[in-house]
């Protein structure tokens, strides 16, 4: 989890134990708030009651329960794990099984909004487990959530936030479209911008997409492509199992994927649209120049 979840439960005064990564600055301000570091994922379970992950794919939290020194080789009965990643809800429902032979338990808590919310404490949490352990989870994620959903079992709060991801990854290749459609026919992003903000059809999404497309500040909406990507295979691969005709988000995937393929997935969500312009012979910076004609 980030540093602003961790220094919400603390300063709610919760015990707290982190699990330091490469990045010593949060975990050096976590240690001074009076924060524990753990040796290992392992010492962390033999150490806590619950333990959050925040990681960025199904498969780094698998390593971090099923690893040598991961949380099943140090599990206790009643240990629960909140895993507020955005992760593959097979995965979650196959790690909850292995948990549950040992006496612990699973609850995927993902995350909406932005590091800002982070920081207040007011992030959104989409909640997938049984009703009595919500009930005793339910203190702990106060400390860093403003809304908080039960959607229902195990496995359920990661499908949701998929969904939602579902919705967002697909108006990022909408409105790349729309853009590089509108610079090749003379409309302008601004103007794009300023018709389709104050309408119905404008969203917080949208604002902070055309922040980027218009006034060119990548910092408008840091949501990595590499994550677009890989939120988007992983509905794939639910529509699979479901047996779910899925045209949208397959067309969706190929636009991110394509940029993944070029060497960018670092790259933000909204920067996709430059991409989808490169692709259709559009400078979609020199067009972010053009004013709206007012």
């Amino acid at each position: 989890m980030g540093h602003g979840m961790a220094k919400n439960i603390r300063q709610k005064g919760y015990e707290l134990w982190v699990r330091g990564r490469s990045n010593r600055a949060p975990v050096e301000s976590l240690l001074a708030m009076g924060a524990k570091e753990a040796a290992s994922p392992a010492d962390m379970a033999a150490k806590c009651d619950i333990i959050h992950l925040c990681l960025s794919t199904s498969a780094q939290v698998e390593d971090v329960l099923r690893g040598s020194d991961g949380i099943l080789a140090g599990v206790r009965p009643g240990l629960i794990v909140i895993d507020t990643s955005t992760a593959d809800p097979g995965s979650t429902v196959k790690l909850a099984d292995e948990l549950l032979s040992r006496g612990a338990h699973m609850v995927d808590a993902p995350l909406g909004r932005t590091p800002k919310e982070a920081e207040a404490g007011t992030l959104d949490a989409m909640v997938g487990c049984d009703e009595a352990l919500f009930d005793t989870v339910k203190p702990v994620i106060e400390c860093w959530a403003g809304t908080i959903k039960r959607i229902g079992p195990v496995g359920s709060g990661h499908k949701m936030k998929l969904l939602m991801n579902f919705i967002g990854m697909s108006y990022g290749a909408l409105y790349s479209e729309v853009v590089v459609l509108g610079a090749k026919i003379g409309i302008p992003p601004q103007t794009i911008r300023d018709v389709i903000g104050p309408s119905r059809m404008g969203n917080g999404f949208f604002e902070t997409f055309m922040r980027y497309v218009v006034d060119r500040d990548r910092d408008a909406h840091k949501f990595a492509i590499s994550n677009a990507a890989k939120d988007l295979r992983y509905i794939s691969n639910i529509a699979a199992d479901a047996r779910v005709v899925t045209v949208m988000a397959s067309a969706a995937r190929h636009y991110y994927a394509h940029v993944e393929a070029i060497g960018r997935a670092d790259d933000y969500v909204p920067m996709l649209s430059d991409h989808v312009g490169a692709l259709n012979g559009v400078n979609m910076e020199s067009e972010s120049k053009k004013n709206s004609g007012k």
